[in-house]
């Protein structure tokens, strides 16, 4: 039995230096070792943010890697050692539940891996926000209202395996220096930037900044940005990014309108960013408009006639038919007049396909939209917001990854465009009866629609895309990421290109040349060589060609109310008891952080190893008697000869 076991052992090392020397062979170097060794995974990283209560989000709590073994979730009923944590997106929320009420099972939480696939057929819906976003902001008090209902998930089965994967995460957030978890202390320390951007207005037509503003205004809202659990993961396709295509498609119809200088009302349009924390956007918009600074030149909050918004419109369809609900503010000539320029849109498309309803009056006031910011500003402001939904969110995505550009309908933010650019001339005209004919003529340019939903939507072509090109240089060619991001530099009416992201910059190019009234020819060095005061220099390339053209088109800062820029430095300002909002405000920052890594490589595991020593043993145990055994059998036959 000895010799057995021996022979056994010898023929296993055989095997095994055969296959080494095999692979041993195909490696020519290092690399290719470490290659064969280890598997880099990519994916989106969930970060550390922080505000004045503490910090969300996730973060290496030291200064070195973290390497963890993986289980699976739902295998993984106690976890004895640090561990990485392998989840399905189905599974998400009963971890993140598991986790709140588990501090055991917390504290051996090394990482936390998601599953990137899910089919959206299957996943009922996944939305890691409040039923109620933002509540704090609502301009009425039934903040308890479910506006964002969230359903229940599911598992899966899985294997049993001899070996072991290991998640090496390489993720340092510098926020981990004492004394920095909340955003007043990170920013005193440097460790962290305010999250903000730049929002964009425009007028149609152009206003005269050299005489007084006297029209009334109506304003078209729209929002840039997203969030979800994953950082540069935040497409936000239905909700706000339809929104954003609608109003970007009805600037470009409206352009093509003959005679816009002689409307009664100023037409502005407004796109913030930031609204998906904390309506950073529009509670700076109206800051500004207080202050009267260089960003809303031209502009006057006593002149705001109408705020019309445009919210999440890419799921209207069903059925071949479009229906659209206008949720009203308080009941007044404005907003009745506006319910009453939507029914006579949507009379002109002489079309069953589209349908335009109030919203139901059980609802407590207005769904979380930027709106909120002017009602919380001043209570009697006349607005609708138009969306695609009645009572309940017809996004089961919000504010998630799968947001995507599969879970909106370009016939429905198409349609939506289409009533909205004709609304809004309806509203805007002198001309009580406008005929048929001159309402037909303003249509949607469907392919520009098209072209919007592949630059912001989808990673071929993104903000590649030929549109978004022939008006800017985009800084980067990864798939598009529609995250507020943090503000650079000093906060600027007027800032440098390089401060401002890539959406941000293409849409004030594209309105700046929608709603001009003239436009020069390709001209060198174009930003010092525009003429007039109102000129602006569009489409500028590298080389300094560009577009001079006449236009009201404006950056807007978005960042905190509650933050003041000084020397460099972001300082937090005292709460202020006459700013309601202010005094809401959660001050939101990201932390710094290095490149974010994550690599994966097998090991044995322990029962296993055991199990090899234990053979080891057995089998040099079994050598020794097999030698015992065959010395003796050797001696005594020996003596015998």
């Amino acid at each position: 039995m000895a010799c057995k076991l021996l022979c056994f052992l010898l023929w296993l090392m055989a095997q095994l230096y055969l296959s080494l020397s095999g692979e041993m062979n195909s490696l020519e170097s290092v690399p290719d070792l470490e290659k064969l060794m280890y598997v880099a995974v990519d994916g989106y990283p969930c970060v550390r943010l922080l505000n004045l209560s503490g910090e969300i989000g996730c973060s290496n709590p030291g200064r070195d890697k973290v390497v963890a073994p993986i289980v699976r979730f739902k295998n993984a009923d106690k976890l004895a050692q640090p561990s990485t944590v392998l989840v399905s997106l189905n599974e998400v929320q009963s971890l993140f539940t598991r986790i709140l009420n588990d501090s055991t099972y917390a504290k051996n939480i090394g990482g936390v891996l998601v599953e990137s696939k899910a089919d959206q057929n299957e996943l009922n819906d996944f939305s890691p926000v409040e039923k109620f976003p933002q509540a704090e902001f609502a301009p009425y008090r039934n903040v308890h209202y479910e506006w964002n209902p969230i359903a229940a998930v599911k598992n899966e089965e899985a294997e049993k395996s001899y070996t072991t994967d290991v998640a090496e995460f390489n993720l340092v957030m510098q926020t981990t220096k004492a004394g920095t978890h909340d955003s007043k202390s990170c920013l005193k320390e440097g460790t962290c930037l305010p999250l903000g951007g730049y929002s964009v207005w425009s007028s149609l037509p152009p206003i005269n900044i050299s005489s007084t503003q006297s029209k009334p205004i109506i304003l078209l809202v729209a929002s840039m940005d997203s969030a979800s659990f994953f950082r540069d993961k935040s497409l936000g396709a239905d909700s706000p990014i339809s929104g954003l295509i609608a109003l970007v498609a009805a600037v470009d119809a409206l352009s093509r309108v003959d005679g816009l200088g002689d409307l009664n009302k100023q037409l502005v349009f407004l796109i913030f960013t930031g609204e998906a924390w904390g309506y950073l956007g529009s509670r700076r918009f109206l800051l500004e408009l207080d202050l009267q600074t260089d960003a809303v030149t031209g502009l006057n909050s006593t002149l705001i006639d109408m705020v019309m918004e445009v919210g999440s419109v890419g799921k209207g369809s069903s059925e071949g038919v479009n229906t659209f609900y206008a949720h009203a503010t308080m009941a007044s000539s404005a907003t009745n007049q506006t319910m009453a320029a939507l029914q006579r849109a949507q009379d002109s498309l002489n079309s069953e396909d589209v349908k335009i309803l109030p919203a139901n009056s059980s609802n407590p006031g207005i769904p979380p939209s930027s709106l909120m910011a002017f009602l919380k500003k001043n209570t009697t402001t006349a607005g609708i917001v138009f969306d695609d939904f009645n009572t309940v969110f017809a996004n089961k995505f919000y504010h998630s990854h799968l947001d995507d550009l599969s879970n909106v309908n370009s016939s429905s933010i198409e349609a939506a465009s289409t009533i909205i650019a004709r609304t809004l001339y309806i509203l805007a005209s002198k001309d009580t009866n406008i005929s048929n004919s001159t309402l037909a003529a303003i249509n949607t340019n469907v392919s520009l629609v098209e072209e919007l939903l592949g630059c912001l939507l989808s990673c071929e072509p993104g903000l590649s895309c030929d549109l978004v090109k022939n008006y800017i240089r985009p800084t980067t060619t990864s798939c598009p990421s529609n995250y507020v991001g943090v503000f650079l530099g000093e906060p600027s009416s007027a800032p440098y290109p390089g401060t401002v992201n890539d959406v941000s910059r293409f849409l004030w190019n594209f309105l700046a040349e929608k709603t001009a009234i003239s436009k020069g020819d390709v001209i060198s060095s174009c930003k010092q060589n525009c003429s007039q005061k109102d000129q602006l220099c569009v489409r500028e390339k590298a080389d300094g060609k560009g577009v001079c053209v006449t236009s009201t088109t404006r950056y807007v800062p978005a960042y905190s109310t509650r933050l003041k820029y000084e020397s460099g430095i972001w300082d937090v300002l005292p709460a202020d008891s006459s700013d309601p909002m202010g005094m809401l405000d959660p001050v939101w920052t990201e932390s710094f952080w290095d490149v974010i890594g994550l690599r994966v490589y097998t090991v044995q595991d322990t029962g296993y190893d055991h199990l090899v020593l234990a053979g080891g043993i057995a089998v040099t145990v079994s050598a020794y008697v097999a030698i015992v055994v065959a010395r003796a059998f050797i001696t005594k036959a020996l003596k015998r000869d």
